[in-house]
């Protein structure tokens, strides 16, 4: 009952959670970190994907003075509570979506895995950041490499989730649909060679 339930609403599912997605990131974008990079006159930490030194992250904390540093706590760490796990779910379940007609496929069981793990270190960069603005004016440079690990890695792992729906999709596009019916019972696809 409840696999019949969610393979029936798993696109519409994708579609509200890419769509929330999209509100928060289009906030921050063009909201909240633009705020901060015109207060700094620097790149905000999450919009640096190669990553950051101790150097660079002293510098942004510093022109950021008191203000701009609560604000990067209170709004844009706020905001970004919400889009890794959005984020997430949107990828996991486009993946699944398309895994109703592709069941075994590696690609979609790699999909859910690197979505999984975009929103793991997307948390792990937000406590950085949170822990270097706590402890500033004294950021040890431990911390500021591991944060920046994080950024770089969320990165990394966002654009291969998101290249690989992609693919997916275009794969999934292509899957001959004359061969394939809905079956009775939950709605999922079977290839007509195994329903009779």
């Amino acid at each position: 009952m409840i696999h019949t339930i969610l393979s029936r609403y798993i696109g519409f599912a994708a579609v509200g959670c890419g769509l929330i997605a999209l509100v928060i990131y289009v906030l921050m974008i063009s909201v909240t970190l633009a705020h901060i990079e015109a207060v700094s006159g620097h790149v905000p930490f999450d919009m640096r994907p190669l990553g950051y030194n101790p150097k660079d992250a002293a510098s942004l904390l510093e022109a950021l003075r008191a203000e701009g540093r609560e604000y990067y706590l209170s709004y844009q760490l706020s905001l970004d509570t919400f889009y890794p796990a959005m984020l997430a779910l949107t990828l996991i379940t486009t993946f699944s979506w398309f895994g109703r007609r592709m069941p075994d496929s590696k690609l979609v069981r790699s999909g859910i895995i690197l979505s999984v793990g975009c929103a793991f270190f997307d948390y792990f960069e937000n406590i950085g950041i949170a822990a270097m603005i706590w402890s500033w004016p004294e950021v040890s440079s431990a911390l500021v490499y591991a944060a920046s690990t994080a950024t770089i890695v969320k990165s990394a792992l966002t654009t291969l989730a998101v290249l690989l729906s992609l693919l997916t999709g275009f794969l999934w596009a292509r899957l001959p649909k004359a061969d394939l019916c809905p079956q009775a019972d939950n709605g999922d696809f079977v290839r007509t060679a195994d329903a009779h």
